[in-house]
């Protein structure tokens, strides 16, 4: 998977999204920035968090979109894997796909920037 041109047009697709249901958009904006800031939690924790759930969820655009997140956060290829081996655990064989999902993201998304 190319994950640059898959997020670019997912990108894409969320803005005519946003275009049409403007209102909906707006309050999910909101909630995402209260979810996001203040609390305990760093803003890398709440990115692995995030990136978990996507994983569970089997969420490809949430794995990329995270994957960008993380890396923005600080977060770097062994914490990543270490999240991934707790992903793998709670969801067994079809988060190990998903992980490795994950992890060829990182890999393209962060390791080609660098």
């Amino acid at each position: 998977m190319d994950w640059q041109n898959f997020i670019g047009d997912m990108k894409d697709q969320l803005r005519e999204l946003n275009r049409t249901i403007p209102d909906t958009a707006k309050g999910f904006g909101a909630l995402s920035k209260a979810a996001k800031e203040g609390g305990v939690l760093d803003a890398k924790n709440k990115e692995f968090v995030a990136l978990g759930i996507a994983i569970a969820t089997r969420c490809e655009p949430c794995i990329g979109f995270h994957i960008e997140a993380l890396a923005k956060a600080g977060g770097t290829r062994d914490e990543l894997a270490d999240v991934l081996g707790m992903c793998i655990q709670m969801g067994g064989g079809p988060s190990l796909m998903y992980a490795a999902k994950a992890l060829a993201a990182w890999d393209q998304l962060v390791a080609e920037q660098a």
